[in-house]
């Protein structure tokens, strides 16, 4: 009989086969096996108490059938679902599904799809952690009472399609905020007094006539003017040289929020594309060892390192840099999240010989460009701090005190790992007492700038700072504000729509903890609570759906309707009653003022109707007049002798022949060029810049 492994997804399925042979079958559950209703509420209420109603997708019906099958003739079944909340309780779900007892099943984890991982879990299984399961499911639940009966206010009170969420209500109202501060912001003048000394050396002015100088010490053109006027008369000499040795650390392997936001800040990559390449990157790709796992679990919020791996980078570090490069002891980082999950690790490369110049024979360029950030970062960060010289030096008139700055590199240390560090800026040498030439004194206006848009990964960090969400939910609930149309991402910036402002203030003003950055932080607490058995999940429920839903009943009646309306001056052709513009969930439409009594609805959307108009030029294959023509798609051009003549041209057509073959050539704008291309050979030339 074979043992029978069940784990997430098929493709670290299909890793862990390769490492266990005939003796074992390995099947994905392919996410929540069970789960509740989408088109119902799916959870019992009575007295006090929340049984949740799941049920299994129907997705998800046959891959239950094969489960149970190959269950049947099992020797040992083994959950090996991912170590968090999540994966606790799909192990739950499928156990369940499967007609098992989940707490009778052992349970296998493991923090990196490699061989020996997966030898040592199976040697050391323990059982279903049931309080982590209570947790997932009390977040679940509350999630489900907060969607289910929050949203359908929104829709009645706003427009139609709204949605609200525990953590996605609040990380909506940070942007918002932001927003609000953007929009409220008033520009301040201020000046900088700027010298260059000798031609070379920058200097700004910081002190003058006894006072100090800031940033917002001078507020206007007189003052600067008046400045400048007295320093161009004076003579300026070196009056102190300062040089101090600094040193640098480095920044402890990743987590899952700063590998989101070092990705997004080195590679450009969203953070739900960081999240899709780490994912492959755990669970196998082709390496020159085999198929197998070369990062280890992408999701987690913990800087811990194991012993083992601690060891096998300072002989790496040893052998590829060189001793200078590689401190006395190991290096130990903390996180600073409460309620971090100090079992996992960092993310960190399994296989250290796996380098990325090997690698870059194996992995697409994309995975490459990741795994190479996770790999350095590690390396780096159990190596030798960095050390500057730090240079400053004081010029000084009768009146003012400029100053420059200058670093050197004295041992590069960690960057090493990195291929690169910063630019060393580098003071001449100079003496006390010494004169220099004033070569350029500049009096220069500025103003103070709005604070900026959150990007996805600054929004991140500040979701992680507040204690918002969990490593699993940070880029899924970007992803939802953005598919809500609650926010769009442009220029790499989080910007809000003006919907999500009406939806805020209302969050605000009737359900003040839904959007409460502290709220949603103590609950995720108490969720961490829950999971280490010291709160009952029931009853944080029950303390959080009794006034939420007084609440939701109160607002039904109190809450004063927000829908937008704008009439258009035109009149109903059913009713004759006034026609309006609404919003809806997909998008402006139009429709009478009397809804629901008239239902009459006009989709804006729609593609205006365009009578076909000939542009002059004949068809190259029958010679008949070349019509304009209007789709869903778009324009387009074919000959007005369809269906008789099938010539169509996404191009416009024009009486100019093609050099080559003596074709029509077509034309389009490219890259603000006119470009000619022949419908026959493909032969381009370039005609008149637009």
């Amino acid at each position: 009989m074979k043992n029978l492994i069940i784990v997430e997804s098929p493709a670290k399925a299909k890793t862990i086969k390769n490492f266990l042979g005939k003796d074992y079958n390995v099947i994905a559950s392919k996410g929540h096996i069970r789960d509740l209703p989408k088109s119902t509420f799916g959870i019992k209420i009575e007295n006090s108490s929340f049984t949740p109603e799941y049920r299994v997708a129907k997705d998800h019906a046959s891959l239950v059938k094969e489960i149970k099958e190959l269950a049947k003739e099992a020797h040992t079944i083994y959950i090996a679902t991912d170590e968090d909340r999540e994966g606790e309780a799909i192990g739950f779900h499928v156990a369940t599904a499967i007609g098992k007892d989940p707490e009778s099943l052992p349970r296998i984890v493991f923090h990196e799809i490699t061989k020996t991982a997966i030898i040592h879990a199976l040697e050391n299984p323990r059982k279903i952690d049931m309080n982590s399961v209570d947790a997932q499911q009390a977040r679940r639940l509350l999630d489900r009472i907060v969607g289910y009966k929050l949203s359908p206010l929104l829709s009645s009170k706003i427009q139609k399609g709204l949605s609200a969420g525990r953590v996605q209500s609040s990380t909506l109202k940070i942007v918002v905020d932001r927003e609000k501060e953007i929009r409220a912001f008033k520009a301040e003048e201020f000046w900088s007094i700027d010298a260059i000394f000798n031609k070379t050396i920058e200097a700004l002015l910081v002190e003058f006539e006894g006072e100090k100088i800031d940033k917002m010490t001078i507020t206007n053109e007189k003052r600067a003017k008046d400045i400048h006027k007295k320093l161009l008369e004076q003579s300026f000499l070196v009056s102190s040289i300062e040089k101090r040795e600094k040193e640098s650390t480095p920044s402890p392997a990743f987590m899952t929020s700063t590998l989101q936001q070092s990705a997004s800040s080195t590679l450009g990559f969203s953070p739900k594309k960081t999240m899709m390449l780490a994912q492959t990157l755990y669970e196998g790709v082709k390496t020159h060892k085999g198929i197998t796992g070369v990062i280890t679990y992408m999701r987690t919020d913990s800087l811990n390192i194991s012993k083992e791996a601690i060891q096998s980078a300072r002989e790496t570090i040893q052998q590829t840099y060189g001793k200078n490069y590689l401190p006395e002891k190991p290096r130990f980082y903390a996180t600073k999240n409460k309620g971090a999950q100090e079992a996992h690790e960092a993310i960190r490369p399994t296989l250290l010989d796996f380098t990325p110049q090997i690698a870059q024979e194996y992995l697409k360029n994309d995975e490459l460009k990741l795994y190479t950030l996770i790999y350095n970062r590690f390396l780096a960060s159990q190596m030798q701090n960095a050390k500057f010289e730090s240079q400053s030096i004081i010029f000084e008139s009768q009146s003012g005190k400029f100053k420059a700055n200058g670093r050197k590199l004295l041992f590069d240390g960690f960057y090493k790992a990195y291929g690169e560090s910063d630019k060393d800026k580098l003071l001449p040498n100079l003496k006390e007492k010494q004169s220099v030439e004033l070569s350029k004194l500049e009096a220069n206006q500025h103003f103070t700038e709005p604070p900026s848009r959150y990007s996805e990964a600054s929004l991140i960090k500040k979701l992680e700072s507040l204690g918002i969400g969990r490593p699993s939910t940070y880029a899924p609930t970007i992803s939802v504000l953005v598919a809500r149309d609650y926010v769009a991402i442009e220029k790499k910036q989080v910007v809000p729509t003006e919907i999500a402002f009406t939806v805020t203030e209302l969050l605000e003003n009737n359900f003040p903890e839904i959007v409460d950055s502290s709220f949603t932080s103590n609950m995720e607490e108490t969720l961490d609570l829950i999971a280490e058995g010291k709160e009952d999940w029931q009853k944080v429920l029950w303390s959080f759906y009794e006034p939420f839903m007084q609440k939701v009943t109160d607002g039904k009646t109190s809450i004063q309707s927000q829908k937008v309306v704008i009439p258009t001056g035109e009149k109903c052709p059913q009713c004759g009653e006034e026609l309006v513009k609404r919003k809806g969930r997909f998008g402006e439409f139009i429709a009478c003022s009397t809804y629901p009594t008239c239902k009459y609805t006009q989709n804006l959307n729609k593609v205006e109707k365009k009578e076909p108009t000939s542009i002059g030029v004949a068809c190259p294959l029958c010679g008949g007049a070349i019509i304009e023509r209007v789709s869903k798609r778009g324009k387009f051009y074919g000959c007005g002798n369809y269906p008789k003549c099938k010539f169509i041209s996404n191009h416009r057509p024009t009486e100019k022949k093609c050099p080559k073959c003596n074709s029509m050539m077509t034309t389009r704008e490219l890259r603000k060029k006119e470009i000619f291309e022949c419908i026959e050979c493909k032969h381009k030339e370039e005609g008149n810049n637009l």
